[in-house]
């Protein structure tokens, strides 16, 4: 019996070590996941104060976006403003000079090799014309066909055909 005692105290010490065993491996893990219970906390700080940070950041940029967007509306309606007064400021400079004849230029030198109006040179491709009413010499752009009559210089034209222009 006393054997029997002696072998069932030796495996209630074994099974006391195991515990003992467990016990200190389970206080290992509970001290570990504690640390990263720790560590997840402190990193949920770090995200919820960067968080804070770019909605602060973010409602400053609103108002500064906000801000511009109210100068840049000011500026447009200002331009607009502008705008219509130089439109305004036109107009009565075009009532102004709207009866004003335009000065008659200059007589140009009769140059054969030039064009009257534009000193265009004549050359293969760009031809010349003698205007009927003044006599000058004009090329093709400078130069308006009228029937029959021939060509005359736009200058002559419109003297003539004052509704033409």
């Amino acid at each position: 019996l006393l054997q029997h005692l002696a072998t069932l105290a030796t495996m209630a010490q074994e099974e006391a070590w195991q515990c003992r065993q467990q016990l200190q491996a389970q206080q290992q893990e509970v001290a570990r996941l504690q640390e990263q219970l720790s560590s997840a906390r402190q990193d949920g700080e770090r995200w919820a104060s960067a968080l804070q940070r770019a909605q602060r950041e973010a409602l400053e940029r609103e108002a500064t976006r906000g801000a511009e967007q109210a100068r840049q509306q000011e500026l447009i309606r200002d331009m607009k403003g502008r705008l219509l007064e130089l439109l305004r400021e036109k107009d009565a400079l075009w009532q102004k000079t709207e009866g004003i004849d335009t000065p008659m230029p200059c007589p140009v030198p009769h140059n054969a090799g030039l064009c009257a109006r534009c000193r265009k040179d004549f050359r293969l491709l760009s031809r010349r014309y003698n205007c009927r009413l003044c006599q000058d010499k004009v090329c093709h752009t400078c130069s308006v066909d009228v029937g029959k009559q021939g060509r005359c210089c736009l200058l002559c034209y419109q003297q003539r055909h004052p509704q033409a222009t």
